[in-house]
């Protein structure tokens, strides 16, 4: 008799913690889907953000260079390595030219450990290639 009243008050108490546990649950996804009153400015702020986004579309990044050379012929050999480099590899390649100097870089990795990983790919066809920091494309 005495276990059957023990066994009916641990039943009891563990009734209430589990309808209290519901109840808290419950108070605790209201909070979740609450709805957030904030200053007219963020929003202002974040169409800025945007904006500049699609005017400048870089952001700091990494890419692999892969020719650099001055000269007459310079321009028409990067424009070449570069056309070969995105046939073979399917990676966007860029030609920039800072006096008296064209280069060839390639792709648009966010970290330098990714452009490492495809610098190992591509090092034989390209011995004296290496990593770069650069400004790149903000990936789609």
């Amino acid at each position: 008799m005495k276990k059957d009243r023990e066994s009916k008050k641990i039943f009891v108490l563990a009734l209430f913690l589990l309808i209290t546990g519901a109840l808290f649950a419950q108070d605790s996804l209201q909070i979740v889907h609450s709805d957030f009153i904030g200053d007219a400015r963020i929003d202002t702020l974040l169409k800025l953000h945007v904006l500049q986004n699609e005017k400048f579309p870089v952001i700091p990044g990494y890419r692999i260079q892969i020719y650099k050379e001055s000269g007459n012929t310079a321009l028409d050999k990067a424009l070449t390595i570069r056309d070969n480099f995105e046939k073979r590899y399917n990676v966007p390649g860029y030609i920039t030219f800072n006096e008296p100097y064209y280069r060839v870089r390639v792709g648009d990795f966010r970290t330098r450990l990714d452009a490492i990983r495809f610098l190992e790919k591509i090092k034989r066809v390209y011995p004296l290639a290496w990593e770069i920091k650069d400004d790149i494309q903000i990936p789609k």
